[in-house]
């Protein structure tokens, strides 16, 4: 596995795991890449210092303390929405579109959608955001 830096066309930067060099070329060939904070599918890699472990300065100072933050802040977003959205499971995409095109009353929902399903609801215009998954505790 390999972890590359991306930056979408508009500028925003963001992380993602590939199996090989390959396999981010020919995802990113397809278009299979998803900006998570805005949609966009044109990226490419952002230039990254790699990381030593033990290497003085492999961490930016305040990086721990800032990812620590971020994390904190992204379990506070997912708590709040589990606890006021209906969970909708792998009817997302489905939910989505039918509360986007008038058929179910408006209301907020979460849940599960695949790559392409998410590039389709970007597509036809329908707002929804992207959380990561959170982190297994018990490896």
């Amino acid at each position: 596995m390999i972890l590359f830096d991306l930056r979408c066309a508009k500028g925003h930067v963001f992380e993602a795991w590939f199996k090989d060099s390959a396999a981010y070329e020919r995802q990113v060939k397809r278009g299979q890449i998803l900006c998570p904070e805005c949609g966009a599918r044109k990226v490419a890699k952002s230039p990254m210092a790699p990381k030593l472990a033990g290497h003085p300065g492999a961490e930016a100072p305040g990086g721990v303390e800032r990812r620590a933050k971020a994390l904190k802040t992204i379990e506070a977003v997912r708590d709040h929405i589990e606890r006021n959205f209906d969970h909708v499971g792998a009817q997302f995409p489905e939910e989505a579109r039918r509360i986007h095109y008038g058929e179910a009353r408006k209301r907020n929902i979460y849940g599960d959608a695949t790559l392409k399903d998410a590039w389709e609801l970007h597509e036809e215009g329908i707002g929804f955001g992207i959380l990561p998954r959170r982190r297994r505790t018990d490896s």
